[in-house]
């Protein structure tokens, strides 16, 4: 993968929405639009950035072929630690599928139809985001005791599921693995196993690409058979929040490979007081800055 041609072959404008293609469109997402193949579907990446749930006015040109790639690559690496939703033959494929539209076959996946689980199974290694937010008011995250006195991104004892609702519009609301276990019944027990044994999986990977992964979510879906898989998107920037194995020190926020550096910017604006859609427009050089990082990021992730 020679990331030089692909940082070359990005697009120089966003692809904010997807048309011409000759498919039943079922859902558009925050980032991906959704079409159905009779017994598969096409999964498109746009170039739409979210934020705090708000997908911004404009996008970042090359984002969803950058998320693709990377996870697509963490479909191929994780396959033997849990079962996702790819059909067989993916690559081929999405070639035959797209064969009229090759400009999108860097952003598609090809998908087994699935059954989504309704939450977000998120797990965090580190202590960071709104996880320490929690840590510093109460000593805990969703009922998880931790230790007293860890500091802002301090290792935790062991990685923690911490899950969340999908909201439909809105905020996804975190919840208890109580609740979690009210609303997944006999599936919780192997969506926590699944999401935990991911996350470790990607943590030890990503330390030989010279990042620590310090939290991510997953998102499960189940076949006609009952049988669960992880779908969606894995282990991507969006999903996930990368740091910089190389100068990392508790203590302090650390530099990032994910969209932290537009949250950051976005708080800081008038907007970040009540943080509704519309979202303000991102000036150039967050654009750019954003789709550096992600393609840092593949390109670590490409070496393993």
């Amino acid at each position: 993968m020679n990331i030089a041609d692909i940082r070359a072959g990005l697009p120089k404008e966003a692809l904010m929405t997807v048309t011409g293609l000759p498919y039943r469109k079922i859902a558009t997402g925050k980032v991906r639009e959704i079409f159905d193949l009779g017994d598969s579907l096409l999964i498109v990446a746009t170039d739409r950035l979210s934020a705090f749930d708000v997908v911004m006015p404009n996008g970042v040109p090359g984002k969803g072929e950058l998320l693709t790639r990377i996870s697509l690559r963490w479909f191929e690496l994780s396959s033997s630690v849990f079962p996702n939703h790819l059909v067989p033959d993916h690559a081929r494929a999405v070639r035959e599928a797209l064969k009229d539209r090759p400009d999108l076959v860097n952003r598609a996946m090809l998908c087994r139809k699935m059954s989504v689980l309704p939450v977000e199974a998120i797990v965090r290694g580190y202590l960071a985001g709104s996880g320490l937010k929690e840590y510093r008011a109460t000593g805990e995250i969703l009922g998880h005791k931790l230790p007293a006195g860890l500091r802002e991104s301090s290792k935790l004892p062991e990685p923690i599921f911490t899950p969340s609702t999908k909201a439909a519009a809105g905020h996804d609301e975190n919840i208890s693995e109580a609740r979690c276990a009210e609303i997944l019944g006999k599936d919780f027990e192997t969506v926590r196993n699944a999401a935990i044994s991911l996350y470790n999986f990607g943590n030890a990977t990503a330390a030989k690409a010279g990042l620590i992964l310090a939290d991510t979510k997953f998102e499960f879906g189940k076949d006609a058979s009952g049988k669960i898989h992880v779908i969606d998107e894995v282990l991507t920037p969006d999903s996930s929040r990368y740091w910089p194995a190389a100068g990392y020190e508790p203590g302090k926020p650390q530099p990032s490979y994910d969209k932290q550096f537009v949250r950051d910017w976005l708080e800081a604006q008038p907007w970040a007081k009540n943080k509704v859609a519309p979202g303000p427009v991102l000036p150039d050089e967050v654009i750019l800055r954003t789709r550096e990082l992600y393609l840092e990021c593949l390109a670590k992730l490409a070496a393993v």
